[in-house]
């Protein structure tokens, strides 16, 4: 079992990074998503340890699985929602103001915005 999860949490890993290498907005967004997964399984694997739930009053002599282990991953699950939320609203703004995804195609068009904003102050002077 831990080999198993050892490979999903390293083909996740994996995925998302290749992913990150792409060259359009979606890919990499979902590259962060799949990362951020892969973080939190490997915290969850990581923190396994069997025994009763921490709810008090604790029986004496029982073992008690670690509560910080399931509090980091809650949290860096709602951290990662939030993050892919405003990640996403930022790929909607500049599909809206560029009408591509394409990181090239968006770099170009800075570059000629950029060069048609000096050509403007040249031409002003």
């Amino acid at each position: 079992m831990i080999l198993v999860s050892a490979l999903t949490i390293a083909v996740l890993f994996g995925v998302g990074s290749y992913l990150l290498l792409q060259r359009d907005l979606i890919r990499v967004v979902v590259g962060i998503i799949l990362v951020s997964n892969a973080a939190n399984l490997f915290l969850i694997s990581a923190g396994l340890s069997r025994g009763q739930a921490p709810i008090y009053p604790l029986e004496e002599g029982v073992e008690v699985s670690d509560p910080l282990v399931q509090a980091m991953t809650l949290t860096a699950i709602v951290i990662a929602f939030g993050i892919s939320a405003l990640l996403m609203s930022l790929v909607y703004r500049v599909y809206t103001s560029h009408l591509s995804l394409n990181l090239e195609d968006i770099s170009e068009a800075e570059v000629r915005e950029e060069e048609s904003i000096e050509s403007r102050e040249v031409a002003e002077d």
